[in-house]
C-alpha cells in the first residue's frame, strides 16, 4: 500500500506554491485559485534570507508573512522555503504540480524555473505558468510604499533582520537629505538580481565637513540630529549613527534614547578618550585609547538606558589604528562584547587589509555570531564577497559620497571663473535644470 502523503489529507494531488507573500495582491490570489483547482495547496513562504538573496528585505517579517498566508482560504500548508531554489522542499514535499506566475519564465527566476522542471519529472510531476495578472506591479508598489515612509519601530528593527538576511550589510555614508535619496533610490543590476545600498552611515566627519568644520567633535549632537532629521524625513531605510566617543557615560545613556526614540537602528562608539582626532591620521597624532574597564562601563550603561531589544550598540576597536596589533584588538573585542557590545567594528589605516583579515578569522573563531564591521576605506581594493568570507557582516562606504561632491563642486566654479560664464560647467558638471526639478517629487 502507498505511504499517504502527509501534505494531503484530503487525498488529493499536491500542489505547491512558493511566494515571498510581503505584499498580498489580486496576483497571489489568482495563483493561489488555480492552484486549489489541481489539489490541496502547500505554500513555501520565503525566508528573509531567502528573499534577500536576489532582492530587497522584506518589509514583514517571515512569521508575519506566514500569519498571512495561512489564513488565505484554500491554503492548507505552510512551509518554511530557506533558498530561492524550490528543490529541497519539492525533494520533502513530492508535489504533483509546482504553481507560479509565468512571469518567471525569464529574468532572476528563470534558472530556478528550470530546476524545478529537473526535479518534478523523477515522479511525473509537472510545473503550471499562470498567466501574470495586468496593472498588479510589485515594482510600483513598493515605490508607493516608499513614497508613505516608515515609522521609527520598523526602521529601527530591519538593520538586524538585515543581518540576519544577508551575506554582508552594504552601507553608504549620507550627510544630509539628498545623500539619503540617492542611497535609497540607487540600484544596479548585476547577473539579473538587483544590488541596492542597504542602510545610511551618519558619519561624524561628513557631517563636519559639510559645515566647514574640523572633525573633532566640533559640531554638537543636536545639530547633528537636525541634520538626520532631514534624512530620516525622506527615506525609509535604517540608519546606523557615528557616535565618535560617545562622550561622557551619563550623557551617552541619553544619546541611546534619542537615537532609539527617532528610531535609528545602531550607535558606533570608538573606544578612544581625550581631544578627538580622525582614526585615519594613525598614529601621526596622538590616539588614547580608554581603558577597557572604562569603555565596558560605557557600553554597559547605554544598554541599560535603551528600550528595545533592537537598538544596537557596536564598538569600535581603535587598536590597529594605534599601532598595538591584532591581539590587542581581539582582547578588547571581546571584552567589549562580554559587555554587551551588540557588535565589533575593526579598524585600520593600513593598506593592504591584512590586519583586518587576520582580526576577523580570529574573532570569528571565539565568537561565531557577533556581527563584525569592517569599514575598507584604505584597503579599498578589498571586495565585499572577500570581506564576507573573512566574517565581516556589515561594510561601510564611510566617506565617499561627500569625497566625490567636492571635486565635482571645485570643478564646476573653476570652470566658470575660467570661461566667464557658465555653459562649459553646465555641460561638464551639472544634471539638467528639468533633472533637479524633477528630482524631488512635488507632493
Amino acid at each position: 500500500m502507498m505511504e499517504k502523503n502527509p501534505y494531503s489529507e484530503s487525498g488529493r494531488p499536491v500542489v505547491y506554491v512558493g511566494m515571498s507573500a510581503d505584499m498580498i495582491h489580486p496576483g497571489h490570489l489568482n495563483i493561489i485559485r488555480h492552484a486549489c483547482e489541481l489539489g490541496e495547496v502547500t505554500v513555501g513562504v520565503l525566508t528573509d534570507e531567502a528573499i534577500a538573496s536576489y532582492k530587497r528585505l522584506p518589509y514583514l517579517n517571515y512569521d508575519q508573512r506566514a500569519e498571512i498566508v495561512s489564513s488565505i482560504k484554500g491554503v492548507a500548508h505552510v512551509v518554511k522555503q530557506t533558498t530561492l531554489d524550490y528543490v529541497p522542499n519539492l525533494l520533502k514535499i513530492r508535489p504533483q504540480y509546482v504553481v507560479h506566475g509565468d512571469d518567471w519564465k525569464e529574468g532572476v527566476q528563470k534558472k530556478t524555473r528550470e530546476r524545478i522542471i529537473e526535479c518534478l519529472a523523477q515522479w511525473g510531476g509537472e510545473v503550471i505558468d499562470v498567466p501574470y495578472t495586468k496593472g498588479i506591479s510589485s515594482t510600483a508598489m513598493n515605490t508607493r510604499l516608499k513614497e508613505i515612509g516608515t515609522t521609527p519601530e520598523i526602521r529601527l528593527r530591519r538593520l538586524r533582520r538585515l543581518i540576519g538576511a544577508k551575506k554582508i550589510v552594504r552601507v553608504m555614508e549620507s550627510h544630509s537629505g539628498l545623500t539619503g535619496l540617492i542611497i535609497e533610490n540607487t540600484s544596479v543590476s548585476k547577473n539579473g538580481m538587483k544590488v541596492e545600498f542597504d542602510a545610511m552611515w551618519a558619519s561624524s566627519l561628513t557631517d563636519s565637513t559639510s559645515k566647514g568644520k574640523p572633525d573633532t567633535e566640533a559640531v554638537d549632537l543636536t545639530n547633528r540630529l537636525q541634520e538626520l532629521n532631514d534624512t530620516l524625513e525622506v527615506t525609509t531605510k535604517p540608519v546606523i549613527f557615528d557616535g565618535d566617543t560617545g562622550g561622557q557615560i551619563g550623557n551617552f545613556k541619553f544619546t541611546v534614547r534619542t537615537l532609539e526614540r527617532l528610531g535609528v537602528s545602531a550607535i558606533i562608539i570608538e573606544d578612544k578618550t581625550g581631544a578627538k582626532k580622525n582614526s585615519l591620521f594613525g598614529t601621526d597624532v596622538l590616539q588614547q585609547q580608554d581603558s577597557i574597564e572604562n569603555f565596558c562601563e560605557k557600553i554597559r550603561a547605554g544598554k541599560k538606558a535603551q528600550i528595545t531589544d533592537a537598538f544596537m550598540i557596536i564598538a569600535r576597536v581603535e587598536s590597529l589604528i594605534a599601532g598595538k596589533g591584532v591581539d590587542d584588538a581581539l582582547e578588547r573585542a571581546l571584552a567589549y562584547c562580554e559587555a554587551g557590545a551588540d557588535g565589533i567594528m575593526i579598524h585600520s589605516k593600513d593598506t593592504s587589509g591584512e590586519d583586518i583579515k587576520e582580526f576577523c578569522l580570529r574573532f570569528r573563531e571565539k565568537k561565531p555570531d557577533v556581527p563584525i564591521v569592517a569599514v575598507p576605506t584604505t584597503y579599498n581594493h578589498v571586495t565585499e564577497d572577500e570581506l564576507a568570507s573573512w566574517g565581516v557582516n556589515i561594510v561601510i562606504y564611510a566617506n565617499h559620497l561627500l569625497r566625490a561632491a567636492y571635486p565635482a563642486m571645485v570643478g564646476c566654479a573653476t570652470s566658470i571663473l575660467e570661461n566667464g560664464r557658465c555653459k562649459e560647467a553646465s555641460e561638464k558638471y551639472c544634471m539638467s535644470i528639468k533633472d533637479i526639478l524633477s528630482l524631488i517629487p512635488q507632493k
